[in-house]
């Protein structure tokens, strides 16, 4: 890609994404972990420690090359996208704890994932210091997510109106810019882009598949009800591999570090679609006997 698009145009663009997911909350959405806090932890859990482990594992179990495998980590970092609230309404999950999952990851993800990055880079990276998250870059990654988040509530606080009017049309740039995005990492790789797919379709495409069963049975195994575990599988199984390939793309400086955030914005999507009718097939919402109280809007 063009330094210019990389520097100004990728940031800025990222920029306006995560303002619009700031629209989309409010300083409740984040009181209201106390509430019901069991089914936030346990999808937090799973979205930190338990994916970010299978992330490690499947970069070990295949032997991914360095790159990649600081990719994969990024993207097992990443938290959430907004598009997880279209799911987990389409496929009836408890859309207010989506919400409460988003706002609260959005500020964890700005603290953990330079951690998890960096963890990434000295483990499967010799030559560290060509690939690194300094003070200055996790200063950066945590500007990138908070800001325009923080900006998109105040929008939201003070300009209800422009609200309405601006939710649309960003929920259509988001799209339009993740198609572009991966349009143009796979392009600055094409020379490499068929031995990338052969090193980490696979194992991307798995890590898609267990983000979203993790998402969903571990929460049911802590008794936690249906609505709210397919909301914990939506928000942990629909990564927001738009901040993923923007960070590899701007702060890490590497096209090869985007690669497996490209390819998982391939499969997310089918994944999570099949996923959702086979919930509504086999685990219906309605069979639930003894549901818990649901999350309060």
């Amino acid at each position: 890609m063009d330094s210019g698009i990389i520097t100004i145009l990728l940031p800025l663009a990222l920029a306006i994404i995560m303002i619009g997911l700031g629209l989309e909350l409010t300083l409740k959405d984040f009181a209201r972990v106390t509430k019901h806090p069991k089914a936030v932890l346990v999808a937090l859990f799973c979205q930190l420690v338990l994916l970010v482990g299978i992330a490690f594992l499947l970069c070990k179990i295949f032997s991914l090359p360095p790159l990649l495998a600081v990719g994969l980590m990024l993207l097992a970092a990443s938290p959430g996208g907004s598009t997880a609230n279209l799911f987990s309404y389409l496929f009836k999950g408890d859309l207010a704890l989506n919400i409460t999952l988003t706002a609260i990851n959005s500020v964890i993800a700005a603290l953990t994932l330079p951690f998890i990055v960096n963890f990434a880079i000295l483990h499967f990276m010799q030559d560290s210091q060509q690939v690194s998250l300094q003070f200055g870059k996790i200063l950066q990654v945590f500007g990138i997510i908070i800001i325009p988040v923080a900006i998109g509530m105040l929008i939201r606080h003070y300009a209800p109106k422009l609200t309405e009017k601006l939710n649309k049309p960003l929920r259509i740039f988001a799209v339009t810019f993740l198609i572009l995005i991966i349009v143009g990492a796979i392009m600055s790789e094409r020379a490499n882009i068929a031995t990338y797919l052969a090193q980490v379709g696979f194992a991307t495409a798995l890590f898609c598949l267990f983000s979203l069963a993790i998402g969903y049975f571990v929460p049911r195994l802590m008794n936690i009800n249906s609505k709210q575990a397919r909301a914990s599988a939506f928000e942990i199984g629909i990564h927001n591999s738009t901040l993923a390939m923007t960070i590899a793309l701007t702060v890490l400086s590497s096209s090869a570090i985007a690669m497996p955030a490209a390819v998982y914005s391939i499969f997310m999507y089918i994944f999570a679609a099949i996923f959702g009718m086979l919930l509504n097939r086999f685990a219906p919402v309605e069979a639930e006997s003894l549901p818990e109280k649901p999350i309060n809007a």
